[in-house]
């Protein structure tokens, strides 16, 4: 079988990680592959020994998502290419003009019409039109967790195919490698950990707010937050992260963000709305113990896992649950079971991808 696979959001956070763990089983199979990207990108994200006549990239710059790829499709030589081969899938909604082949696409959540003041009308119909899109075009959908699946199929019905195939850990967090020693960082004290951008529907001015009320009853607590205030997008303006004890860390390669999730006294994910909500798996499989809300999703992903709940959005409830976690001490590290080890895994995930795209 000869696949097309579009590679183009390999760097995003969400969509790149799923695409690029499911990648290195997906490869590995005797199917011919054409990588659709920008070539530098892949070759680095994609764990291959080399290309040869059944991998093969095709550099294409054009972002996702752009109004004259949907009207006008992709150019002649790339969609008559595209066309040679027997199938394409694309793991998010982005489905461009042209396409003859059967279509598999991956919805991994439907978070704008369920929060639709996460953007503005014009955004939420321009976003819709995409989503209708790939629901018309695509023969299946794939989607990762049971509780996106029910949301797809509340907002466009349940005729079209829906098979659910569940994140994993990244493979750099199950390598048993230590960080280079030189590398390694000096945490002077305990800290919460917060991974994730700053979109509203994440939570995380629940989690500020807490803090705060943490610090009246006597409880300071540190928190890093993942990545680069300025650089987030869609930003909540209710957020205020100016606090003392606040920080972004930046960007962090994948061996630094190990030693902070590691090294973190607990992982806090108090969002508001996911379709999966990978960081409190990460986070237990290197031992970190982790607090989270009883959003749907978290409740059907996490209910055989050692974690602790909070209602979502309630900023007093949160604090209480921090502060009887801490009222010992650090919260005390979680060991999994070797089958909540091995329940959500990226291989799991590329198999059933795999089986079904040879079976439709």
């Amino acid at each position: 079988m000869k696949i097309v696979i579009d590679c183009r959001m390999i760097n995003s956070s969400g969509v790149g990680v799923y695409l690029k763990e499911i990648l290195r089983y997906l490869l590995d199979s005797t199917h011919e592959f054409l990588l659709l990207g920008y070539s530098s990108e892949i070759i680095q994200n994609v764990n291959f020994k080399s290309l040869n006549k059944r991998i093969k990239i095709l550099d294409y710059p054009k972002k996702t998502f752009s109004v004259d790829e949907l009207l006008f499709g992709l150019p002649h030589k790339t969609r008559k290419l595209i066309n040679s081969y027997d199938l394409y899938y694309t793991p998010f909604f982005n489905i461009p003009k042209g396409i003859k082949k059967p279509i598999f696409s991956t919805i991994h959540d439907v978070v704008f019409p369920d929060m639709p003041e996460l953007t503005s009308w014009l955004g939420l119909k321009i976003r819709m039109c995409f989503f209708k899109r790939a629901v018309k075009k695509s023969k299946l959908i794939f989607t990762v967790s049971e509780f996106s699946k029910e949301r797809i199929q509340h907002y466009f019905g349940s005729k079209k195919p829906i098979v659910v195939t569940y994140n994993g850990i990244p493979e750099y967090l199950s390598q048993l490698k230590e960080h280079p020693e030189k590398e390694k960082i000096a945490f002077d004290k305990p800290f919460l950990l917060f991974i994730g951008n700053i979109k509203k529907h994440k939570g995380l001015s629940v989690l500020l707010q807490a803090l705060s009320l943490c610090k009246e009853q006597g409880l300071n607590l540190k928190l890093f937050i993942v990545g680069n205030g300025e650089n987030f997008r869609t930003k909540d303006s209710t957020l205020d992260a100016k606090q003392a004890n606040v920080a972004f860390t930046g960007f962090l390669s994948e061996e630094v963000l190990r030693e902070y999730i590691k090294n973190a006294a607990l992982l806090v994910q108090p969002s508001l709305y996911e379709g999966f909500g990978i960081p409190p798996l990460e986070a237990m499989s290197l031992g970190t113990p982790v607090l989270v809300s009883d959003i749907p999703v978290f409740k059907e992903i996490y209910a055989d896992f050692p974690v602790t709940f909070f209602e979502a959005g309630n900023a007093t409830d949160l604090s209480k649950r921090l502060i009887k976690l801490f009222e010992n001490g650090i919260p005390q590290r979680v060991n999994l079971s070797d089958s909540q080890k091995t329940k959500y895994t990226y291989e799991k995930t590329a198999n059933i991808v795999k089986k079904t795209l040879e079976t439709n």
